[in-house]
C-alpha cells in the first residue's frame, strides 16, 4: 500500500518593510534624538517642523507623546509636578522650545504653527496633546512667571485656531492654583491671546459649548467668587467683554432657577402673598430688576394650566385663570417699562398659540380693570411699543378700546379745566 502524504499548509511570511518599522527607544534615547534634531534645526521653525514630520516615521511618537511635547514646550523631560528631569545636564536639554522663545505674540504664534503641522500630520497625537496641555496647566507653580506667560499665550492661540478644546481650562480650577492667584492671572493672559486670534463672541461660544461659562468664578478663591470681583479683575485687565459675558450668564442662570422655583410654587397653588414675598427676596438677593421678573411671571402663570383645545372655550378659561393671578402681576408691574414688557409678552403668547388670537383684547381689558396695566402703557403699546408678531390683528382688536381710553382721557382733562 502506498502511503499517501498528508497535506501540508504552506504560506508566506510577510516581513515588515524597513521604512515601516519603528525604532524601539527608551524615553531617554527618544529624548536624545529629539534634542539633537531640535538643536540642529535651531531657531528655524520651518526646519523644526520638517524634522518633526520626517522623524515621526522613525520615532515612536505614539508611545512617547508626553516626552515629545514636554521637550517642545519646556526643552526637557518633566517629572511629576513640572520640575525638569535633566536640569543639571544641559546636553540633554534644548533651548529651542516655547519656554526659551521671545515673549511676544508673533513668536509664540509661529511656535503654535509647529504644533498645528505636527498634529495635522500625526492625527493620533491630538488627544495626547490635549492631555499634555491639561498636565502643563496643573504644573504651573513649577514654571517661572515668563514661562507661565508664554504657555498662556500658546494655549490661547491654539484655542483660537481650534487645535485645543476649551476643556483644557478645567485644570485651572485646581485649589492650589486658585488660592495663590495663579489661575486668574494665567487665565487673563490666555484670554487676551485667544481674543487676539478670535472675536469675543467666538471665545464665549466655545466656553458655553464646554459648559465652562458658569464656572469662570471658580478661577478665584471662594471668598472672592462674586460677579463684581470677577468683573473688576477682568475689566482692569482689558477684558471687559468677558466681564459683560459673565454678568449676562449669571443673570440668565438666576432667572432659570427663579422660573423653575416659581413654576413649582404655582403648580402647588401657593398663596399669592407667599409667592410675592419669595419673588421680592430673590430680586433683592440677585439684584434683579422688576423688568426682568414680569416676563418670567407671565410665562410661569401661563404654563401652570392645561389649556382647552377649543378656541371658543379657551378665552373663558384664560380670563378666569388670569383674574386669579392679576394681583400677583400687579405687584411686579409698577413701572411703565414693566407694563410694556408684559403687554409684549401677552402679544407674543397670543400669536404663538393660535387658540388665543381672539383672546388678546379681553386679556388686556382684564388687566386694565385689575390695575395691572395703566391706560398710559396701553396707549404707548398701541402707538409705538407693540412687536411685529400679529400686530395688524391685535391693533385692530384693540382699536375700539383704545378710542374709548382716549375719549375718557379727553373728558377727564376737560372736566379738570372746568373745575
Amino acid at each position: 500500500m502506498n502511503k499517501h502524504q498528508k497535506p501540508v499548509l504552506t504560506g508566506q511570511r510577510f516581513k515588515t518593510r524597513k521604512r515601516d518599522e519603528k525604532e524601539k527607544f527608551e524615553p531617554t534615547v527618544f529624548r536624545d534624538t529629539l534634542v539633537q534634531g531640535l538643536n540642529e534645526a535651531g531657531d528655524d521653525l520651518e526646519a523644526v517642523a520638517k524634522f518633526l514630520d520626517s522623524t515621526g516615521s522613525r520615532l515612536d511618537y505614539r508611545r512617547y507623546a508626553d516626552t515629545l511635547f514636554d521637550i517642545l514646550v519646556a526643552g526637557s523631560m518633566l517629572a511629576p509636578g513640572g520640575t525638569r528631569i535633566d536640569d543639571g545636564d544641559k546636553t540633554k536639554m534644548t533651548n529651542h522650545c516655547v519656554f526659551s522663545a521671545n515673549e511676544d505674540h508673533e513668536t509664540i504664534r509661529n511656535y503654535a504653527q509647529v504644533f498645528n503641522k505636527l498634529i495635522r500630520r500625526y492625527k493620533y497625537l491630538e488627544k495626547a496633546f490635549e492631555d499634555e496641555m491639561k498636565k502643563l496647566l496643573l504644573f504651573l507653580k513649577a514654571f517661572s512667571e515668563t514661562e507661565q506667560t508664554k504657555l498662556a499665550m500658546l494655549s490661547g492661540i491654539l484655542l483660537g485656531n481650534g487645535t485645543l478644546p476649551a476643556t483644557i481650562l478645567t485644570s485651572l480650577f485646581t485649589d492650589s492654583l486658585v488660592k495663590e492667584g495663579i489661575a486668574a492671572s494665567f487665565a487673563v493672559k490666555l484670554f487676551k491671546a485667544w481674543m487676539a486670534e478670535k472675536d469675543a463672541n467666538s471665545v464665549t461660544s466655545s466656553l458655553r459649548k464646554a459648559n465652562l461659562d458658569k464656572r469662570l468664578l471658580e478661577l478665584f478663591p471662594v471668598n472672592r467668587q462674586s460677579v463684581d470681583h470677577f468683573a473688576k479683575y477682568f475689566t482692569d485687565a482689558g477684558l471687559k467683554e468677558l466681564s459683560d459675558f459673565l454678568r449676562i450668564q449669571q443673570s440668565l442662570g438666576t432667572r432659570k432657577e427663579l422660573q423653575k422655583e416659581l413654576q413649582e410654587r404655582l403648580s402647588q397653588e401657593c398663596p399669592i402673598k407667599e409667592v410675592v414675598l419669595y419673588v421680592k427676596e430673590e430680586m433683592k438677593r440677585n439684584d434683579l430688576p422688576e423688568t426682568a421678573v414680569i416676563g418670567l411671571l407671565w410665562t410661569c402663570i401661563m404654563n401652570a394650566v392645561e389649556w382647552n383645545k377649543k378656541e371658543e372655550l379657551v378665552a373663558e378659561q384664560a380670563l378666569k385663570h388670569l383674574k386669579q393671578y392679576a394681583p400677583l402681576l400687579a405687584v411686579f408691574s409698577s413701572q411703565g417699562q414693566s407694563e410694556l414688557i408684559l403687554l409684549q409678552k401677552v402679544q407674543e403668547y397670543c400669536y404663538d398659540n393660535i387658540h388665543f388670537m381672539k383672546a388678546f383684547q379681553k386679556i388686556v381689558v382684564l388687566f386694565y380693570k385689575a390695575d395691572v396695566l395703566s391706560e398710559e402703557a396701553i396707549l404707548k403699546w398701541y402707538k409705538e411699543a407693540h412687536v411685529a408678531k400679529g400686530k395688524s390683528v391685535f391693533l385692530d382688536q384693540m382699536k375700539k378700546f383704545v378710542e374709548w381710553l382716549q375719549n375718557a382721557e379727553e373728558e377727564s382733562e376737560s372736566e379738570g379745566e372746568e373745575n
